[in-house]
């Protein structure tokens, strides 16, 4: 079953004004936040105006991954600056959960002493809050589907959309009833969520940054396909990962029978073909060995043994 790298599409300049639009509606939230706060003497809506505050970095940093990830392969960067982007959402993952931690330690300190809190304040930007972090996250929402970096930044507003949500009825509960501890109640109801997906979504970018093959690749299918390969005899030291968030690779030694070593630009073609159309490999290196010359007990995955002088124990082929 080929391997589907299809993903939504958008002219890049019509993304990057989105990206902006958020940075600054982030941004000014944030002044409204600190200003509101400091008037109404509330801790609570200075301490979301930070994690607005860490909102509009993770925007910055997503804005310029972006920028940074179209430039052009050079010889400092010779795979290319693709991989910024993964490093942009690991790094907004792990805000996101840092920000977790901390508001679960504020919401049990508030638990035990309830600070007076000032209601309709707490609505009021509350209700701003909400309307700038719904605005983010439909603004970021047709672009996540194709990039990690954005998913991360998406995940990041959705979960602030929800807390402001939550901070409202929070708010209500206050003005009616006078309970004070719903308002840390909720904060950490919403940390635990919080943290259910920065965890759950932190492993994807860590295991690209880790050279891992991609996870929805059958990588013993890949093996065999090319063992089956008219004129392969063998494969070994194979090595899968994602160049970036939708390009996989491949690296390997093939071992060609005699009558596949007198076909070997035909093998090569046939070869790439098939590891572009059935598993969407689109670019990979193959070294070609004959036969009589192959390693011996060579590992399937990885480099292999390490041989004196620090060089890799194989035989010398055609690379290609």
């Amino acid at each position: 079953m080929p391997h589907d790298h299809g993903h939504a599409h958008l002219d890049p300049a019509s993304g990057d004004r989105r990206v902006a639009v958020a940075i600054w509606a982030n941004g000014l939230l944030t002044a409204a936040q600190i200003a509101g706060g400091i008037f109404a003497g509330s801790l609570a809506l200075i301490a979301d105006a930070l994690h607005n505050f860490s909102d509009m970095a993770s925007l910055i940093i997503a804005f310029a991954a972006r920028k940074i990830a179209r430039r052009p392969a050079d010889e400092r960067m010779t795979f290319g600056y693709g991989r910024i982007e993964i490093v942009a959402a690991l790094i907004n993952y792990t805000t996101l959960i840092i920000v977790g931690v901390y508001l679960i330690y504020e919401g049990g300190m508030r638990m035990i002493d309830p600070p007076e809190v000032r209601g309709w304040w707490v609505v009021i930007l509350g209700g701003v809050a909400l309307a700038v972090d719904t605005l983010t996250a439909m603004l970021t929402y047709s672009m996540q589907k194709g990039s990690v970096n954005i998913r991360a930044l998406f995940l990041h507003n959705l979960s602030d959309a929800l807390a402001s949500a939550a901070v409202i009825v929070g708010g209500a509960l206050i003005i009616l009833y006078d309970i004070r501890w719903v308002d840390p109640a909720i904060t950490i109801l919403i940390a635990f969520y919080i943290l259910y997906l920065a965890v759950t979504e932190i492993g994807s970018p860590v295991r690209t940054l880790m050279l891992g093959s991609p996870p929805d690749l059958d990588c013993g299918a890949v093996v065999e396909a090319m063992r089956g390969a008219g004129g392969v005899r063998d494969v070994y030291h194979v090595h899968l990962w994602q160049m970036e968030e939708h390009a996989a690779a491949l690296d390997c030694h093939v071992v060609l029978t005699k009558a596949g070593w007198n076909d070997i630009e035909g093998v090569k073609v046939k070869t790439k073909a098939m590891l572009r159309d059935r598993f969407g490999i689109i670019h990979s290196s193959l070294e070609f060995e004959h036969e009589d010359h192959a390693h011996e007990d060579a590992d399937l995955y990885g480099h292999g043994e390490v041989g004196k002088n620090g060089e890799h124990d194989h035989e010398h082929g055609i690379g290609t």
